[in-house]
């Protein structure tokens, strides 16, 4: 693989600068944010009064612990615009989740917050090894989903060339990078391994793809299908991280130096990780979940928004900014097995750690009797005897993960493939 370390010349200042200078920023943007959020969501105001905090208890970053979470239920409680900071004449986006949970959850943005989002999004493809100038293949969904248009703005302001793709029509995928050569491509892990089935299909060799960079986001991946993927296609692939409730993608990510965790861009951002059971803050390098504040955004602020996304926070590396490692899963996907906690990506790395088998799979919960019992559905490289290659896997995941599953080997082809977010987990217990 080419070596894609971006030039220091090129950083923003603030990513090399010192702890000092980046705690200072954040502390005033901080106040900043409170104060507009308190002044101008009545959400907030109501929250911060029920606590009994006020903006201007905040002396140091660590005061935000006495502030009360905002969760997705304050969201969709508050749909459609309830927790808009700004009159509507001043917002100039508007994106929303799916809401098939529930209704949607819906954030706005000014067009300043456009604007910075464009930049993070730039920042983040510059630290993934992409330069000004560069072809940049986008198959990330559009729409009112975030990562399509985010990632798109965010190759405009670097500079790039934008091939808008979109998810979906996967043998055009194919084509188009064959004919217009990006050297970039931003998709979804899950998507990306539907792409290298497709150049294996049309009898391509994907390692003499003109592909350099692979950007990926929107569900968790593991460092078993990062190497996959870099073998199968000679490119760097790295991870990044964002979620629409705070901005969409481009909030962390990824250097290509190092591939050791996502640089957090807490310029913008106040991260904390507590935990899940107590909502007490843990220190740095304590796994547990994710939440974020807004530092600077106009439309819509987010005073300590719980992702449920589990990981822990790291030092910086590449940058000075602290790291997050890698998402292991969420809170809302952990699947309890017997008193056993599980996630879809330990199986996953079982899969691809067992050779013979293709790395595609999905989870089934079903009942076997009065006890719950699991189904993991996956599928052979090559036709042949299933048996050994399904009692291989069902082991490793025994041992690794402390359960015992049946292993279901369908025909090649045969497990559902993802067209964007893949569905890992089937819940069929009733």
């Amino acid at each position: 693989m080419k070596d894609l370390t971006p030039n220091r010349a090129s950083l923003d200042p603030i990513e090399i600068a010192s702890r000092d200078e980046i705690a200072a920023l954040q502390l005033k943007r901080l106040r900043w944010s409170l104060g507009h959020a308190y002044a101008n969501v009545p959400h907030y105001r109501a929250s911060f009064d029920a606590a009994g905090v006020h903006p201007d208890d905040l002396q140091t970053l660590a005061d935000i612990a006495k502030f009360p979470f905002t969760v997705k239920e304050d969201l969709r409680q508050n749909y459609p615009f309830g927790m808009f900071a700004v009159p509507q004449d001043q917002i100039a986006r508007v994106h929303a989740s799916s809401g098939t949970t529930g209704k949607p959850t819906v954030v706005g943005y000014t067009g300043q917050d456009v604007k910075n989002w464009g930049h993070l999004v730039a920042r983040s493809m510059r630290a993934s090894g992409t330069r000004p100038g560069d072809m940049v293949h986008i198959s990330y969904g559009y729409g009112l989903f975030t990562g399509g248009l985010g990632a798109h703005y965010g190759a405009e302001a670097l500079g790039c060339a934008v091939v808008p793709v979109s998810g979906g029509m996967t043998p055009r995928q194919v084509t188009l990078i064959e004919d217009f050569k990006p050297t970039t491509i931003m998709v979804t892990p899950s998507y990306m391994l539907n792409i290298l089935e497709e150049y294996k299909r049309q009898g391509l060799d994907p390692r003499a793809s003109s592909l350099q960079v692979g950007i990926f986001g929107a569900e968790p991946w593991t460092n078993a299908m990062r190497a996959e993927v870099e073998e199968a296609f000679d490119m760097h692939a790295v991870d990044i991280y964002g979620l629409s409730e705070i901005m969409g993608p481009g909030v962390a990510n990824e250097c290509v130096e190092t591939k050791d965790g996502l640089h957090i861009w807490e310029d913008f951002f106040l991260p904390e990780v507590i935990d899940p059971e107590t909502g007490a803050v843990l220190p740095d390098g304590e796994l547990g979940e994710l939440v974020f504040t807004t530092l600077t955004k106009e439309g819509m602020p987010i005073i300590r928004y719980r992702t449920r996304d589990l990981t822990r926070l790291l030092p910086g590396t590449a940058r000075t900014m602290r790291r997050m490692e890698k998402v292991t899963g969420r809170s809302d996907d952990m699947i309890i097995l017997r008193g056993v906690n599980v996630f879809p990506t330990q199986i996953e790395e079982c899969l691809l750690a067992t050779p013979g088998l293709a790395p595609y799979f999905q989870i089934e919960l079903f009942k076997d009797g009065p006890m719950d019992a699991m189904r993991v559905h996956c599928e052979p490289l090559a036709a042949g005897d299933a048996a050994p290659l399904a009692a291989a896997l069902g082991q490793r995941i025994k041992d690794v993960v402390g359960i015992s599953a049946q292993v279901v080997l369908s025909d090649p082809g045969g497990v559902e493939r993802s067209q964007g977010k893949a569905r890992r987990v089937v819940d069929n217990r009733g």
